[in-house]
């Protein structure tokens, strides 16, 4: 059975192709996002408290370096597809970072199923944001005559301290320090209500893929095939990670759904300053017209799948 947050995002998608005027106010959406963010990091924040964060290093190590490696690994068939190198670069950066409303449809579905995984994962979305868009930044650079320091260090600024970073690490430390306890009076606001919200969240996010739908034909082969084609081949390179880390049956899905996902959150906003050529519209399209919905109602019970294959 498709979980229930799924079923928002299809009824968004309908709504846009039967042309409906079902609009949700931009600051609703805005406020949204932020909330999805800072309960996600609060409850890995909780979950940190309670274990030393030594042992997590290897954990974190290996996400940064996946994420650091998916722009390289997809570049040449970017290149491929005859897409110039500043547009390849921005494109695959997309992919490199990852998408924490697509993490959080899959930590829902684990629920649903009564998969457990690792309670601290949320501080695999934070730390897998950055890498992949260093790596896309560096592809565009290589064989042009780049940029100055300064514009370096914008770009560090708006990566590290941008909304979807901020937010993720500012809800780790605050449930970190707080503890399940200090946090327990937000609990029935930042606990409680998720999947609700969640669903609101993917409701809007159903209008705005199905608007980018019309856009597919006009970008062409590269996007279906990076859009379709890569999410499964990198959820296996993110399963087998887990599988060397030993993580459990939901935390390799989850390292496989994080490796498979594309960021339209914090990649557009750090392409369009350190690309400012690159088409940003075509990047958009392949993450969220394309990859979002794919690994939303398709993607996401592969790689669970796969995930219980792997770990039996």
């Amino acid at each position: 059975m498709i979980d229930v947050v799924v079923l928002f995002f299809l009824l968004g998608v309908l709504a846009r192709l039967v042309k409906s005027d079902l609009r949700l106010p931009e600051a609703l959406y805005e406020t949204l996002s932020i909330y999805l963010l800072l309960a996600i990091g609060l409850k890995g924040g909780i979950e940190l408290s309670k274990q030393p964060l030594a042992a997590l290093a290897p954990q974190v190590l290996a996400c940064m370096a996946l994420g650091f490696a998916i722009p390289f690994v997809l570049f040449p068939l970017a290149r491929a597809l005859r897409l110039n190198r500043a547009d390849a670069a921005a494109l695959v950066a997309h992919y490199g970072s990852v998408s924490v409303v697509t993490f959080a449809v899959a930590s829902a579905a684990l629920a649903r199923q009564g998969l457990e995984y690792e309670s601290h994962a949320a501080l695999w979305v934070a730390v897998m944001e950055a890498p992949g868009l260093v790596a896309g930044i560096l592809l565009a650079r290589m064989g042009s005559a780049g940029r100055g320091a300064g514009d370096w260090r914008r770009v560090a600024h708006d990566v590290l301290f941008g909304k979807s970073v901020l937010l993720l690490m500012g809800g780790l430390v605050i449930g970190a320090v707080a503890g399940e306890a200090g946090t327990a009076p937000i609990k029935a606001v930042f606990i409680d209500p998720f999947k609700g919200v969640l669903a609101l969240f993917l409701l809007e996010l159903g209008l705005v893929a199905g608007g980018r739908l019309a856009e597919v034909r006009r970008f062409g082969a590269a996007v279906l095939v990076i859009g379709l084609g890569a999410p499964p081949v990198l959820a296996v390179a993110g399963a087998l990670t887990g599988l060397a880390l030993g993580l459990s049956t939901g935390g390799v899905a989850l390292l496989a759904t994080l490796a498979a996902s594309a960021s339209y959150i914090a990649a557009p906003t750090a392409m369009r300053i350190a690309v400012p050529e690159a088409n940003a519209a075509l990047s958009i399209t392949a993450a969220l017209g394309v990859t979002f919905p794919f690994n939303i109602v398709v993607g996401i019970p592969l790689y669970i799948a796969l995930a219980q294959k792997l770990t039996a």
